[in-house]
């Protein structure tokens, strides 16, 4: 049937460097990650439990039984009934594997399904935990996802064109980011952003009931998810004529936004790469202005590892993949944010988005 995902064997060399028996990974990312089967459970149990003795297993609910079985898997597989426990399928699945310590994923296992481990499991170590090593692991991407990642990319400019084009007075922000989905009809990545005038200056708020009108600034923060992989970009464009202040604050975060991106190399610290966009903000007089981090990883969630932040000493990587998105938000007067996410190279940062980061001021339609 084939042999393990590259991933999972660097948890298999994981466990038998640390010591530990087994590892129970419950995140449908994780385990999407490991094992390359992405599916949506509801409230119900699924993991990925993996041996030392290079044995894995995939345990789901029965009503995944069916693509769970034509999946290429190379492992084995188990399933539990609705009204079975279980944890005690669990156990029998693994009956014959050493299960005296094991490595668990603290960050997605509730307390409640961790004592159900326990009780099921009453004379083993269950301290361990793996979230830090698999969030270490997704850090530096292949190019097979960095090619996931450039098409999840090409659909967030197709997404920023349609808002754009939708734009009209008196049209809401609700109204446009629903416009954005029906035309794109694409799974997004998290909730679109439409910000308009004064909303703009929220940072991060969703939309509402803001009308557009001439000479409001307009922010879209929105991404998609496409064969497993997120993309995330911002815009902001004027409509109609707006203020030279406005334009001031555009051009201020444009060139922030242009310093990190053509500033990011292999062996910086995130936080110097941080600063390179904060540094031009500040000196611009609008420092206070830009409360935010300047970037996230991206990968198959739309928030990972490293953050780009102030302080941080986490040094970049070749494969890493991360957002760059400064922003200005001045109450009464514009908020601004141009993002793009992108993989650090050997030369450089290459985004996955390429829509025009130049000022556009679209013309009034009614």
């Amino acid at each position: 049937m084939g042999e393990f995902r590259d991933s999972l064997k660097k948890l298999l060399a994981w466990l038998k460097e640390e010591r530990i028996d087994l590892a129970y990974v419950a995140d449908p990312t994780s385990i999407a990650y490991l094992t390359g089967y992405a599916s949506w459970t509801e409230e119900r149990v699924m993991a990925l439990l993996v041996s030392r003795e290079e044995a894995a297993l995939l345990f789901a609910p029965a009503i995944n039984e069916g693509e769970l079985r034509s999946f290429a898997w190379p492992g084995s597989v188990a399933f539990y009934q609705d009204g079975e426990s279980p944890w005690k399928k669990i156990k029998e699945a693994i009956a014959a594997w050493p299960a005296r310590t094991w490595a668990l994923e603290g960050g997605s296992l509730s307390l409640a399904w961790y004592r159900a481990l326990q009780a099921e499991f009453p004379g083993s170590e269950m301290e361990a935990d793996i979230t830090d090593f698999l969030k270490k692991a997704r850090l530096r991407k292949s190019p097979e996802e960095v090619a996931k990642l450039q098409a999840a990319g090409a659909q967030a400019d197709l997404a920023i064109e349609i808002g754009i084009a939708a734009l009209r007075s008196g049209v809401s922000e609700g109204e446009l980011a629903a416009e954005i989905q029906y035309q794109l009809r694409a799974e997004p990545s998290f909730p679109t952003i439409v910000q308009i005038g004064e909303n703009a200056a929220n940072v991060s708020a969703l939309p509402g009931e803001g009308r557009l009108a001439p000479g409001d600034m307009v922010i879209f923060d929105l991404g998609t998810m496409k064969n497993g992989y997120a993309s995330d970009v911002s815009r902001t464009v004027g409509y109609g004529e707006v203020s030279a202040e406005q334009r001031q604050i555009y051009e201020i975060v444009r060139q922030a936004q242009q310093a990190a991106a053509d500033g990011a190399r292999p062996g910086m610290m995130a936080g110097e790469v941080d600063e390179l966009a904060r540094r031009v903000i500040r000196e611009a007089g609008y420092g206070q202005y830009f409360p935010h981090r300047l970037g996230h990883g991206i990968g198959m969630q739309v928030h990972e590892a490293p953050g780009i932040q102030p302080g941080s000493d986490t040094v970049l990587e070749a494969g890493m993949c991360f957002s760059i998105e400064p922003g200005i938000y001045v109450p009464g007067v514009a908020g601004v944010r141009i993002e793009d996410c992108g993989v650090l190279t050997e030369k450089g940062f290459e985004p996955f988005t390429h829509f025009s980061k130049e000022l556009q001021i679209l013309p009034i339609k009614k």
